[in-house]
């Protein structure tokens, strides 16, 4: 899956954790350290399985919790308008 971060969305870090605002006024949403790295990394290349990869070197999880995790955490963004999301073909 291909994710595309938002042009218009402001990231906010606030000690281990972070803040998406929406330009348009209509989206606020907080992130954990979890869901913050995982902007971070998706923002260098917006791939979710390169994503998924390295969070799992970075954190003490299961690849099938995790991957669960962040896929409510795009859905959320995805119908926030914070993200477009991709099918690999």
């Amino acid at each position: 899956m291909n994710i595309t971060l938002s042009q218009d969305v402001i990231l906010q870090p606030l000690e281990g954790e972070a803040i998406l605002l929406g330009l348009d006024g209509e989206a606020y949403y907080g992130l954990d350290g979890v869901g913050m790295r995982l902007w971070e990394l998706l923002s260098a290349n917006g791939n979710f399985e390169a994503a998924l990869a390295q969070l799992l070197q970075e954190f003490d999880v299961t690849e099938i919790a995790l991957r669960q995790e962040l896929l409510e955490l795009l859905n959320d963004m995805a119908d926030a308008g914070l993200v477009a999301l991709e099918a690999n073909d």
